[in-house]
């Protein structure tokens, strides 16, 4: 998880640039799209080459630029992550039970029993 140096060091930068005034939910929801397209950019027209050793880097940089934005749109509507990270979790626990959903793909709706 995100420790609190790392969340008060975003939230600093943030604040140091008097940006906070700019962060309203519906901006930072595209900022978090976009960050996520530009992540997703790297592995276009990729083919089958699934390895992304060669673009660390730049997976770095757009994975915590899209992080960064979540922990802005979090602290702009006031969620704790921890607490909606969890709940999701046990939300998506009662939606694929281990016994029908290990080493399946499938959406929740279309999972069937099988034994392992």
């Amino acid at each position: 998880m995100i420790s609190k140096e790392t969340y008060n060091m975003v939230m600093q930068f943030r604040d140091d640039r008097n940006w906070k005034q700019f962060h309203n939910p519906k901006d930072l929801a595209i900022s978090i799209n976009l960050e996520a397209a530009e992540l997703l950019e790297i592995f276009q027209w990729s083919g089958d080459d699934l390895v992304c050793a060669d673009s660390l880097e730049r997976i770095k940089e757009e994975l915590a630029d899209t992080v960064n934005y979540c922990l802005l749109m979090a602290d702009a509507c006031g969620l704790d992550l921890n607490e909606i990270i969890q709940a999701k979790v046990a939300k998506n626990a009662a939606k694929y039970p281990v016994e029908k959903a290990y080493g399946n793909k499938e959406k929740y709706t279309q999972l069937k029993e099988k034994s392992r």
